[in-house]
């Protein structure tokens, strides 16, 4: 996208801002100081595991620029006396310029030794379930690294038994994200998800509530989707989870639509906008325009890149 970089920018309040201009980094780092405001980290797209440039700043008092580059012994901070200089090198990071840490006083951070934890202990079959599950995910492409370390400390979870810790989950996720990683890098050109976010982008500019691995269920999908864009819009398309394990799967991607008037012939009208802007992204769309059924992409080929 022209204009933004490949990084991704959370504050203070769990607000995440995917592929921020230069404008945004430098309204988000000015904005900083007041309460529930006072940081951002921000990191690249895909998210690289110990790889950020974060900043600190609350009232009056300096800003604690801090950056690292994978190992402990590459965590580096500076102390700045005023947003320009935080912005310029945010933006140089972000452009990935050779020298963007120049011209500042970086001292080493000492965060002390890195917590290793100890080797998993698991059943075969266990571990094959685990790394079956996260690879699923992975290959989703929507959740971010975090999310991915709660739900391989959760998946197995018994009773009291819980045989995977928070720094086992993480070790285990950062191994299977880097991989996806590697397998990203020899993909070339947009891809299906690319396609398919393209055409939800256009129909959220022409009223149509658009909305990607939304809710877990279609259930959940239809009690919150109302609420999910603009009030004025005339009706709404998404795929919950379930749908994105299933395209992730290789067996398509089914699209819940519809009109929020409750009309079978507004949602009808919905449906063919949706089928019209699938198609005019290179998206082939199996559909009967009968508006009780859904709308299924297929063949699709779920390449869908990380961002973390």
């Amino acid at each position: 996208m022209i204009g933004m970089f490949a990084i991704t920018v959370r504050t203070e309040d769990d607000q995440r801002h995917v592929r921020a201009s230069a404008g945004k980094l430098a309204e988000l780092v000015n904005r900083l100081g007041g309460q529930h405001n006072r940081f951002l980290i921000v990191q690249r797209i895909p998210d690289l595991p110990e790889v950020f440039i974060q900043v600190w700043h609350e009232d009056e008092g300096d800003y604690a620029l801090e950056h690292r580059d994978g190992a402990p012994d590459r965590h580096f901070q500076a102390a700045l006396d005023g947003p320009e200089q935080v912005i310029s090198a945010m933006t140089r990071w972000a452009r990935q310029e050779d020298d963007w840490d120049s011209g500042l006083d970086w001292t080493p951070l000492d965060l002390g030794p890195p917590e290793v934890p100890p080797p998993l202990e698991l059943a075969e079959e266990e571990r094959e379930q685990l790394e079956a599950r996260i690879r699923e995910v992975i290959v989703g492409g929507y959740a971010t690294r975090a999310q991915l370390a709660e739900i391989a400390q959760d998946y197995l979870v018994s009773g009291d038994r819980r045989p995977v810790s928070p720094g086992q989950a993480r070790r285990l996720v950062d191994r299977m994200w880097l991989e996806r990683v590697e397998e990203q890098a020899l993909w070339d050109g947009e891809t299906d998800p690319e396609r398919l976010s393209r055409a939800f982008t256009s129909l959220e500019a022409a009223g149509i509530t658009a909305r990607e691995n939304f809710t877990c269920c279609r259930a959940c999908g239809q009690a919150e989707i109302g609420a999910a864009g603009a009030p004025d819009a005339r009706g709404y398309v998404y795929f919950h989870s379930q749908c994105t394990d299933s395209a992730a799967a290789g067996r398509g991607l089914t699209l819940l639509y519809g009109g929020f008037d409750g009309s079978p012939d507004t949602t009808a009208s919905i449906g063919r906008e949706v089928v019209a802007a699938l198609g005019e992204a290179g998206l082939s769309v199996e559909w009967n325009g009968d508006p009780r059924h859904a709308v299924t992409v297929t063949p699709l080929d779920w390449r869908k890149r990380l961002i973390g």
